[in-house]
């Protein structure tokens, strides 16, 4: 089903257990750290909802399959489990607001930096810098297996949103239910063949850059300019301020960053391999298969990013299934220009 859901950016809506988070924020602050300084104006209604002291530590870190994950940590650890993923430019951070409303409700909420961001390193200098879809889903089972969390519900955006679609389909005896901002995003290489009309090629400039070496050297030399131009460009309405990106580009200094980055992209298209441990998971992955837990997909009404049309992607979640649309000038990090909208879906979507 299609469920339009308005929601002004400023406004608090949600479940009651979320309006109770809310009220209870003020006595969890141990969730955020916080500098001295003053906080910030909180900016015309369209700006970026966090303040820019704010930031999710202390951190922690675990060796999970082939990585060593940084990751924040934060609620009860007897709460049901919620683990958070970031995307691609971005980090923990997009979930600044969701995580400690979502902990104050009484969840276990993990939020992990993905291979190549923020504190998460390989444990071998020989593992392959690979960041195809399979590897980035199988890095979250790893981690769910190292922190012994049987089922978790499992919620992300761009990357994320992808790394969590994928959980879903290939292992759902560990997934509880799913939020996916642009719903269904699991893709192939096969797929990545098809040409597209003009107008959505041009929306993938960067994939195209980053197939060659120029893209490579010119990531690797302006990392941070060229991520601030994609959240410019994925959030046009979104008037985040430039400690509230910084706070996210310094994730984007990992030694691998780049590596992964330019591999993610570069094997969309066929130009680079994966890895044989993988093919398995890829096939199927490639049969596109229907997830089904129960799951709520999200989209902003304002996103300036590629991204598919809900009727494009309904009929491939065949449990219990809603889609909401976030009004209020929203783009393509939703979490974070819309955290009450995301947190409420967390909770909605067990009921279903």
């Amino acid at each position: 089903m299609s469920v339009p859901f308005n929601l002004p950016r400023r406004s608090f809506l949600g479940s009651a257990a979320i309006g109770v988070a809310a009220t209870q924020l003020a006595t969890s602050m141990p969730v955020f750290a916080q500098s001295a300084s003053p906080a910030q104006p909180a900016g015309s209604a369209k700006a970026q909802r966090a303040s820019p002291q704010k930031r999710l530590e202390p951190l922690k870190s675990i060796d999970a399959g082939v990585l060593n994950v940084g990751y924040f940590e934060a609620g009860p650890a007897t709460g049901a489990p919620v683990i958070l993923l970031h995307g691609w430019p971005y980090d923990i951070h997009t979930y600044v607001d969701v995580a400690p409303m979502l902990a104050a409700a009484g969840y276990r909420v993990i939020v992990p930096h993905l291979r190549g961001y923020g504190t998460t390193r390989f444990l071998s200098a020989d593992t392959d810098r690979n960041g195809q879809q399979a590897a980035i889903a199988a890095d979250m089972i790893a981690l769910m297996d190292a922190l012994k969390i049987e089922k978790a519900t499992v919620a992300g955006c761009d990357w994320g949103a992808r790394t969590a679609c994928i959980m879903a389909a290939l292992w759902p005896s560990r997934v509880n239910a799913l939020v996916s901002v642009s719903g269904y995003l699991i893709g192939s290489q096969e797929a990545g063949k098809t040409p597209l009309p003009p107008q959505a090629e041009l929306q993938w400039w960067y994939q195209y850059y980053f197939a060659t070496e120029r893209g490579r050297a010119g990531y690797d030399q302006n990392r941070h300019d060229f991520a601030k131009l994609i959240w410019q460009i994925a959030s046009p309405q979104w008037a985040f301020d430039a400690a509230t990106f910084e706070r996210s580009a310094l994730a984007l200094d990992n030694p691998d960053h780049v590596s992964i980055v330019i591999h993610n992209y570069r094997w969309r298209l066929g130009l680079a391999e994966g890895e044989a441990k993988y093919l398995d998971l890829e096939a199927r992955l490639a049969r596109g298969p229907v997830i089904t837990v129960p799951t709520i997909t999200l989209e902003g009404d304002a996103n300036g990013a590629p991204h598919p049309e809900a009727s494009a992607y309904a009929r491939k979640f065949s449990g219990p299934y809603e889609h909401r649309l976030i009004r209020g000038g929203i783009g393509h990090n939703l979490p974070q220009e819309a955290p009450e909208a995301f947190a409420a879906a967390v909770v909605d979507v067990a009921r279903l």
